[in-house]
């Protein structure tokens, strides 16, 4: 403890990494404030109400696959009407639609290996790739509020506006867009003027934001029944705690490919004793490289099976598919993770230009032959370590589904278990305690991260 607090007394006497993490409290505070303006053309009192009818009607288990995961990125700001409604989800479907695409066209290609001006160009791109993202989503989610409130003859006066008129749709995509453009201003501003990936944090702060309302209807739930309910509640956390732990080996987890760099010197000699004389270094593979990506796909696709139901809707088998915690949903989802793994995990990780920056550089992997060789021995390597990673991915996307019911018994409270939510947390926590102990060590201060862990992550 007396440790904790020296680190956090080394932290405040830094005078530019105390204003950028104070600078980046502010901007939350004003993205956490912005989530609870809703449009113009809505009453924010009957939105609420009619979300808790909804709830009790099971709308929740229906709307918990990708809407309850983009509500959850936005803090509940898309479930609440909220001009932030979108959030910053079209910044980041922008960033993957621009990554995916570099792979076809030699023009961004191009930009990716241009340097500082090649990604400047490249973030202009995505900022106006949001613009139109966000122009398809404001009226799909405009036209799902008003389906939502439409059906309720006595929520009716949710509405300042017709909602079919062009005054009510016009200045409210306005303001969706304008919403997302301005959260995806304040990530920015982080990362530029604060402290960890602005973008990535205003994601976490909308998820930990749900956090305590969902423990506080949980802790009710299990104290209405009786003298075991603090019992259960304590094991609750206990193995949440457990999860989060289990989340963060995932995250750090790697697999070290040991090089040596020769000197061009030595290179000339020709002896090979002299490859023993360079320097000794490591490539870091990740064991789960793809991250949180292949839940997030397989998610986006689920709705499929679930559209499925429109056809025949006394088939039982695929309305299982709409409630995200039974297991046809979950089984598939599984599936679905564990080939995306593999596919997100082949487009990002060039493991042939790997190879070759090697060989220009003057390193190589002991026992294996530079280039092609080198190429083939890395993919290998990458492979192996990709399927218990995405096999280990899968189980813990799909974790929510086996505690709930028979161990966790609200639903918000089961989502925090595992999957993206979860991971996306642990995820930003580390790599800004990271920058953060990166300060600490440029000024010759203890790190906040145990010596153990850093030799983990590779750094």
């Amino acid at each position: 403890m007396k440790e904790f607090i020296q680190t956090l007394k080394n932290i405040w006497s830094l005078k530019e990494l105390r204003d950028k993490i104070l600078f980046t409290l502010g901007i939350i505070l004003v993205y956490r404030f912005a989530s609870y303006i809703s449009l113009p053309a809505i009453n924010l009192a009957e939105v609420g109400d009619l979300l808790e009818h909804y709830k009790n009607q099971g709308g929740n288990k229906q709307g918990a696959g990708l809407l309850g995961l983009l509500s959850s990125f936005t803090g509940g700001a898309f479930s609440h009407a909220s001009v932030m409604a979108l959030g910053i989800m079209p910044y980041i479907s922008a960033s993957i639609i621009v990554q995916l695409m570099g792979m076809a066209i030699p023009y961004l290609q191009k930009l990716q290996k241009d340097g500082e001006s090649g990604r400047n160009t490249l973030n202009q791109i995505t900022r106006w790739l949001t613009i139109g993202v966000c122009l398809v989503q404001a009226p799909s989610y405009l036209t799902s509020i008003t389906q939502l409130f439409l059906p309720y003859a006595q929520f009716q006066s949710a509405y300042y506006v017709e909602p079919n008129s062009v005054m009510f749709w016009l200045p409210s995509i306005v303001i969706l867009v304008a919403g997302s453009v301005f959260a995806m201003w304040l990530g920015e501003k982080i990362t530029d003027k604060g402290i960890g990936n602005g973008i990535s944090i205003l994601i976490m702060v909308g998820i930990l934001s749900r956090l305590p309302e969902a423990f506080v209807q949980e802790m009710a739930v299990q104290n209405g029944k009786g003298g075991m309910g603090s019992i259960m509640i304590l094991i609750e956390v206990l193995f949440w705690m457990l999860v989060v732990l289990l989340a963060v080996v995932l995250s750090v987890a790697v697999r070290k490919i040991p090089i040596q760099y020769v000197s061009r010197a030595q290179a000339r000699g020709g002896v090979n004793r002299n490859l023993m004389q360079g320097a000794r270094q490591w490539i870091p593979l990740k064991v789960n490289a793809a991250g949180v990506m292949p839940i997030i796909f397989a998610q986006a696709l689920m709705f499929v099976p679930g559209l499925l139901t429109k056809f025949d809707e006394s088939n039982t088998f695929l309305a299982g598919f709409k409630n995200v915690f039974s297991w046809q949903y979950n089984v598939l989802f599984a599936l679905l993770i564990i080939i995306f793994s593999f596919f997100y995990t082949a487009i990002t990780i060039p493991v042939n230009q790997m190879a070759d920056d090697l060989k220009r550089n003057g390193g190589l992997v002991p026992k294996v032959r530079p280039g092609k060789e080198t190429a083939d021995y890395l993919d290998d390597i990458l492979s192996k370590i990709t399927l218990p990673g995405a096999i280990f991915l899968s189980i813990f996307a799909v974790l929510p589904a086996i505690v709930h019911g028979s161990f966790v018994q609200t639903d918000a409270f089961a989502l925090f278990f595992g999957g993206t939510s979860l991971l996306i947390m642990v995820g930003v926590i580390l790599d800004t305690v990271q920058q953060i102990n990166t300060y600490l060590l440029n000024h010759q201060y203890d790190g906040l991260m145990q010596s153990k862990l850093s030799r983990t992550t590779g750094y």
